[in-house]
């Protein structure tokens, strides 16, 4: 089990009243840029600061009547603050405060998904080095392969949640950037400077060159991130579910106190968790089509992104916090069962040991690859067929035995032979863990 900490609410950025705390947050950064450069007094800035603050509740009456939310968040401004309030939005356009304040808002709710993305490293890298060792089947097609371990499955897992959360990483680098520069990224009644000191004190880069607004790119690289990491989860699930059939069982979700399965039988245990994740990782990758979809606009800017934006922001951040944080849960709480992996070990017979007969034919009994193919898969076939033991089978093989010794069969049927380079794998996963993007100097 993890040690948790104190999560930020998600949900608490994107309320109606944060989202208009983070406008003002922008107009008065915007102010005190003027102000720095002289062409707001000091008095002026002294009442706009001790004065201002939102009023949802009277903003959203204004906009009934004007129909533009950003005019009817500034009137409740001027409303509050009085004739110093000439100075707010002076020189800007609407989308100088909302791309920048969504600026804001997408990076804050990105670092609480890089915790999210820790929280789970942490989880996975714990199963990984609790199951190393523990001998399972490997599956291709759904069907028995060669073992491996679980061990390396949760290794596997961890490696690409790394590479889930790199990219996000590098995501919200690139979101992280704010423009102020007018009505088409001209700075007509604004200047560079002033777009600079703003955004320095907002924690903000400038974009180096806006339109009306931030080029979408931006935002589709944001939210196709979340979409890969979410198709990760999917993985994870995907796996877990296949783990929990009742053929199978190797693992199952944790189950409390008073849980039902099902309302008809009182003896289901189902995967709901990564059931639940499988469905909410399909709408967090439907979101960033249609962020994708934002990225060709009219000319300078037009408004089809903004009614998309105000969908997908919220929801595709809130979800990704939300399967993520239940993930790691999961995994917490998973339940191991390594008697039913060795049992399902043996389920085909040894028939794993296939490869391994065929090459020791190839290596020390100078058989062409294709007759030495043709008596293994013969010795299988009948193995399956009639519910033998492929070793036992191999061993009384006439054909076989003129090339393989005993001494060299009972090497190759030994199963732990098949971890042999499990710690070469685990070295190269967990012994060098390069600094991420914001760790570097």
């Amino acid at each position: 089990m993890i040690e948790r900490y104190t999560r930020p609410a998600m949900g608490e950025i994107w309320t109606p009243r944060h989202r208009l705390e983070t406008w003002l947050e922008v107009e008065l950064a915007v102010c005190e840029a003027w102000t720095r450069l002289g062409a707001i007094d000091q008095e002026d800035m002294r009442i706009i600061r001790e004065r201002a603050a939102v009023d949802p509740e009277r903003t959203l009456i204004i906009e009934e009547e004007t129909r533009h939310d950003v005019i009817a968040f500034l009137t409740a401004l001027e409303e509050r603050i009085g004739p110093a309030a000439r100075f707010i939005h002076l020189g800007c356009t609407s989308s100088d405060i909302v791309d920048t304040a969504n600026a804001l808002l997408l990076t804050r709710a990105g670092k609480i998904i890089l915790q999210d993305f820790d929280d789970l490293l942490l989880v996975l890298k714990h199963l990984a080095l609790t199951h190393k060792g523990l001998l399972c089947i490997g599956r291709t097609h759904g069907v028995h392969a060669e073992p491996t371990s679980f061990g390396l499955k949760m290794t596997g897992f961890y490696a690409e949640t790394q590479r889930h959360r790199e990219r996000f990483s590098q995501a919200l680098e690139g979101i992280r950037v704010g423009k102020i520069s007018g009505a088409v990224g001209t700075y007509t009644l604004l200047t560079p400077e002033v777009e600079r000191l703003a955004c320095d004190s907002l924690g903000l880069a400038v974009d180096p060159v806006s339109t009306q607004i931030v080029q979408r790119d931006r935002h589709a690289h944001y939210f196709t991130a979340l979409a890969l990491a979410a198709g990760g989860v999917e993985r994870i699930c995907l796996e877990l579910r296949h783990l929990q059939r009742t053929e199978v069982l190797e693992a199952e979700e944790g189950f409390s106190q008073g849980q039902k399965g099902s309302s008809a039988m009182p003896h289901k245990k189902n995967p709901v968790s990564a059931e639940n994740m499988t469905g909410l990782a399909r709408l967090i990758r439907t979101n960033s089509l249609a962020a994708m979809e934002n990225m060709a606009l009219w000319h300078e800017r037009d408004i089809s992104h903004s009614s998309v934006e105000r969908v997908i922001m919220p929801d595709s951040t809130i979800l990704m916090d939300y399967v993520l944080h239940r993930l790691t849960n999961l995994l917490a709480n998973l339940r191991v069962l390594p008697e039913n992996m060795a049992r399902n070990l043996m389920l085909s017979h040894g028939l794993f040991f296939s490869q391994k007969v065929l090459l020791a034919l190839v290596e020390k009994g100078n058989l062409s690859r294709q007759a030495a193919y043709e008596q293994v898969q013969d010795l299988a076939m009948r193995s399956w067929r009639e519910r033998i033991s492929f070793p036992d089978l191999v061993r009384g093989d006439p054909r076989i035995r003129e090339h393989l010794t005993a001494a060299m069969l009972d090497a190759l049927f030994d199963p732990a032979a098949y971890l042999a380079h499990e710690q070469a794998i685990y070295d190269r996963v967990f012994a060098e863990t390069p600094p991420r993007p914001e760790e570097r100097p």
